[in-house]
């Protein structure tokens, strides 16, 4: 009877909260989907009125739009592999007894900390400028050309910074699992004549399996977002180039003033980021039945 009371009082504490974060969530979800029926620019509010899915129509014919599902999926997939490849090797170094480990350890993790379009204003201004920027500076250094990043390779260039962002994420997540690895299993293994490869493809990447997929489903939600280091640098081109689903939809409520079409944008892109969830959920789970 206790536990059944206690249970009863966690979920009325817990009430309040959950129903304030529903709120939260479906008031803005509502307006979007309601706007989405509507014909609104802000310039012009009289000519405002119910068009049903005319502005589904109208933003899935713009030439863009397909532009966009591509660039987003790319930066997603991309992103993802270089976070969990180079997060893995990272976690193998960092967990080894190297010299000034938690400098290190902070050092590496340290860049998940600036705010998204601060680090896109360092690697424009700083790193990845054609004139005065390091591999402009490393360019000549070895007689060759520098390169216009942004222009030459612009969705290249969004997808280095946003891993470089999400990089130390993935990072400090894989090395927690590796070091909840047990050390008796790996004496084991070491004793039986098992090499570093064959340690690592039979007992350290299953041991992982957990965190790297739980990697993929934070990173995915969030990568399907990425707006800001678009904005600041390439702003959306040239031309499609560099254009995702957000910053498509941005462009159409801030830069066109058309809400209904912009808010159509948003409720596809809450679809796909709702079926690209389902599928990596679908992974986790699996992963942790194991």
């Amino acid at each position: 009877m206790a536990t059944r009371q206690t249970q009863t009082l966690a979920r009325l504490m817990l009430a309040p909260s959950v129903l304030m974060l529903f709120i939260w969530m479906i008031v803005p979800l509502a307006f979007t989907l309601w706007f989405s029926f509507q014909q609104y620019n802000p310039l012009n509010p009289m000519r405002d009125g119910f068009v049903g899915f005319a502005n589904y129509a109208l933003f899935y014919s713009n030439p863009a739009f397909l532009y966009s599902i591509i660039n987003t999926l790319l930066i997603v997939g991309s992103v993802l592999l270089i976070t969990v490849i180079g997060g893995t090797l990272l976690a193998l170094l960092l967990d080894q007894p190297i010299f000034g480990q938690g400098i290190v350890r902070i050092l590496v993790i340290s860049p998940f900390f600036v705010m998204p379009p601060v680090a896109a204003l360092v690697w424009k201004n700083m790193i990845m400028h054609p004139s005065y920027g390091v591999f402009a500076d490393i360019s000549r250094f070895f007689g060759l050309q520098p390169v216009d990043w942004f222009a030459q390779y612009p969705l290249f260039s969004v997808i280095i910074i946003v891993a470089w962002q999400w990089l130390p994420f993935a990072t400090l997540i894989l090395l927690t699992s590796l070091q909840s690895l047990d050390g008796e299993q790996k004496e084991a293994a070491e004793m039986d004549g098992a090499g570093f490869l064959s340690r690592f493809w039979y007992l350290t990447l299953p041991h992982m399996s957990r965190a790297i997929t739980v990697v993929i489903l934070i990173q995915t939600i969030f990568l399907l977002a990425v707006y800001a280091e678009i904005l600041v640098t390439t702003n959306g081109g040239p031309g499609y180039a560099s254009t995702n689903l957000p910053f498509l939809v941005y462009q159409k409520a801030s830069l066109e003033f058309k809400i209904g079409q912009a808010s159509a944008g948003g409720i596809i892109a809450v679809i796909l980021a709702n079926i690209v969830a389902f599928f990596a959920m679908r992974a986790v789970g699996k992963n942790l039945d194991k």
